[in-house]
């Protein structure tokens, strides 16, 4: 679902109480990890963006939540650690789900990716 907030932290206001703690710490990795990038609102989520350009965002949706590292490189190497995954959005159907250690390292290699953003 998109949101039409203006800022990450009225987003996170937003979110399922169930959500708010995994939701707050991929926020934290992402302004740790991400040098140099942007945090905004676009397409509705809470977006990381390098020269205009979003590679990574993440969002509350209905039955989900939903992580996109747009870097298909990056999440190739990780596709067999990653319970549901499609070209560039990693769901996740409960918070527990998620391995913020794997999180952090595809972070981490998105900046280190001079690869396209897949579309």
């Amino acid at each position: 679902m998109q949101s039409t907030v203006a800022t990450v932290d009225e987003y996170l206001k937003t979110v399922p109480p169930q959500r708010l703690t995994a939701f707050t710490k991929l926020r934290q990795l992402c302004l740790r990890t991400l040098r140099g990038y942007e945090e905004s609102m676009k397409y509705g989520m809470p977006s990381y963006s390098k020269n205009n350009v979003v590679e990574i965002a993440f969002n509350s949706q209905k039955n989900y939540i939903s992580l996109y590292i747009l870097k298909k490189d990056v999440v190739d190497r990780y596709r067999d650690q990653l319970l549901d995954v499609g070209k560039g959005c990693i769901r996740y159907q409960r918070p527990e789900q998620i391995d913020f250690a794997i999180v952090e390292k595809l972070l981490e290699e998105t900046v280190d990716s001079s690869a396209d953003i897949c579309s």
